[in-house]
């Protein structure tokens, strides 16, 4: 462990997560994501932004999977997921790669994977003035690989009828269909994430199928706090359904 960093547990038996208190730390966007694709025993995944890892620890915690690589390009966060992975003993299975997205199509082979998730940066360049060499200014922020570079290397290296699936903003929900047509990812399910029962949603979630029919389906809407500002039956539910006995 090195400064600033602590083991988060993600499970009683000692299964967790190491995070840096002044970075940042999973959110829910992660979980709901990890909840919201649909794999298969023995799929190849990649997780493209995955950060300190939390997607391939919980996908790996939940299904027998093939090999799953987690994408992240920021030098000490990937050597943390890394960290993370070791701790667990998921070597076998997972594997954090340091690269940025637009380095991928020289790595892997083009449609050699079932899967691919992504919780992305949600801001376009140029939202916001931020400090670049900041690691939490640069996970939220598109700074290199923009929306569009996601999608069509997921497109790439998806197999056909591979999954693509997403959490986003809804704010980019235009910008999402565009670029998942146009590069053959065919939106068809969606589901929207609201706060609470009386605010707008600020979470969406996407799956899209390489070279799928035409044909979108909207999953029911789920609410993430009660009026009491607990979670929800729903929330609490899905956290069961991932095992995650711990947050």
């Amino acid at each position: 462990m090195l400064d600033n960093e602590r083991f988060d547990l993600i499970q009683k038996n000692g299964f967790g997560i190491i995070q840096n208190k002044k970075w940042f730390s999973y959110g829910i966007d992660a979980v709901l994501l990890s909840h919201f694709a649909e794999i298969k025993d023995g799929d190849r995944i990649m997780d493209m932004g995955t950060g300190t890892g939390i997607i391939p620890l919980l996908l790996s915690l939940n299904h027998q999977v093939d090999k799953i690589y987690g994408i992240e390009k920021q030098d000490q966060v990937a050597d943390m997921a890394h960290r993370s992975v070791k701790k667990n003993k998921l070597e076998d299975t997972i594997e954090i790669i340091k690269a940025d997205v637009l380095e991928l199509k020289n790595k892997f082979d083009a449609g050699s994977f079932d899967v691919i998730v992504s919780n992305p940066p949600y801001f376009k360049k140029g939202n916001a003035l931020i400090n670049n060499g900041s690691v939490k200014a640069q996970s939220r922020h598109e700074t290199s690989g923009d929306l569009e570079d996601f999608i069509k290397t997921a497109a790439l290296l998806l197999k056909n009828k591979g999954c693509f699936y997403m959490v986003h903003r809804p704010m980019r929900l235009v910008d999402i269909i565009y670029y998942c047509r146009k590069h053959n990812l065919e939106p068809k399910t969606l589901q929207y994430v609201y706060p609470h029962c009386d605010k707008p949603p600020n979470i969406l979630l996407i799956k899209c199928v390489k070279n799928g029919n035409h044909e979108l389906k909207h999953k029911e809407n789920l609410y993430v706090y009660d009026n009491n500002r607990d979670y929800t039956p729903q929330i609490r539910e899905i956290y069961r359904n991932l095992k995650i006995d711990v947050f």
